[in-house]
């Protein structure tokens, strides 16, 4: 088992830096994905691989991504050890169990199937929402999810490879929402945030008053579910159409805030050092410094480059 930790101990992820304002210092968390941050193909894969590792106790080493062009193809957290690289949540997932890392191996066969099933509802209900929230909605994407990869991109990619994400989010709602009888973007949209809310009322009445899904002890199903409604929880948006309904439900509120304050030792009351008043100064100033960049740069003749300003289905 001892060198089964030293072998863990050489292992890293690699993923995008600190979140909208409201993670930890680095000096404070031993995994950089578990804070609250959108990831290209969505929050939900980084956060939730965080909250897994801290579940099942994986001592990692993270280091915060330098290929641009690799985080953007959504290729993050990438986990690396002396033999392996690893991509994708759901495959680091199956090498941390290999390792012995599993958080759920008190689960009976029952419930291993109830957690593929409540996955593949909140990939094909709720994920198309949260895409939508944070890189679709022109207000979000300029005010939160634009700054926020900007100021952790060089130039002059910072100018086009957020906006490149925003098509490819876009372009994925399309491709697996945009069929007849919904013709027009506007019907999509309206289609997504109905089963969006919809999953969540499904998800509040599986969790109830319990703690976790299954009991006492969280697992590879709470470590999705607060992939998903964390971001959509504590990030500050313009427009909060579904944040609005989340929080209309109590339990999945409280789910949120016991992970945090549990796993990740956060505290979010209103006269905290690290509350929501600091959360909301820090995304500001950091929302005033990349807009004055970007105008800058446009008086400069630079304001050619592609933006996602408007979309319609063809």
């Amino acid at each position: 088992m001892d060198s089964m930790i030293l072998r863990a101990l050489r292992q890293t992820v690699r993923t995008w830096g600190s979140g909208c304002g409201f993670a930890p210092p680095p000096a404070r968390c031993q995994i950089c994905a578990t804070r609250v941050s959108p990831a290209p193909q969505g929050p939900s894969s980084t956060v939730s691989f965080g909250a897994y590792a801290k579940f099942s106790g994986a001592p990692l080493k993270v280091s915060v991504i330098d290929n641009t062009w690799r985080g953007s193809r959504g290729d993050v957290p990438i986990l690396t050890s002396e033999d392996n690289t690893v991509s994708q949540p759901a495959k680091i997932l199956n090498f941390l169990r290999k390792q012995k890392y599993n958080a759920d191996y008190q689960l009976s066969a029952k419930q291993g199937a109830d957690t593929l099933a409540y996955i593949a509802l909140l990939e094909e209900k709720l994920l198309p929402a949260v895409l939508h929230t944070f890189w679709v909605e022109n207000d979000n994407y300029f005010t939160v999810t634009k700054p926020w990869f900007a100021s952790r991109i060089p130039f002059p990619l910072s100018l086009i490879l957020p906006g490149r994400m925003s098509k490819r989010a876009l372009n994925r709602i399309l491709l697996t929402k945009g069929e007849p009888p919904l013709f027009h973007l506007k019907e999509v949209e309206a289609q997504i945030y109905r089963d969006a809310k919809e999953c969540l009322n499904l998800l509040s009445n599986r969790l109830g008053t319990s703690q976790f899904f299954f009991g006492d002890m969280p697992t590879t199903l709470d470590a999705y579910v607060f992939g998903f409604l964390a971001p959509l929880y504590k990030v500050c948006f313009p427009k909060v159409q579904l944040q609005e309904h989340l929080k209309q439900l109590s339990n999945l509120c409280r789910f949120c805030d016991d992970i945090l304050s549990c796993y990740f030792r956060l505290s979010f009351a209103g006269s905290s050092p690290v509350g929501q008043d600091t959360v909301d100064a820090n995304l500001q100033k950091l929302t005033q410094l990349v807009n004055k960049e970007s105008n800058l740069i446009e008086k400069m003749g630079k304001s050619n480059l592609a933006e996602p300003r408007s979309f319609r289905l063809n």
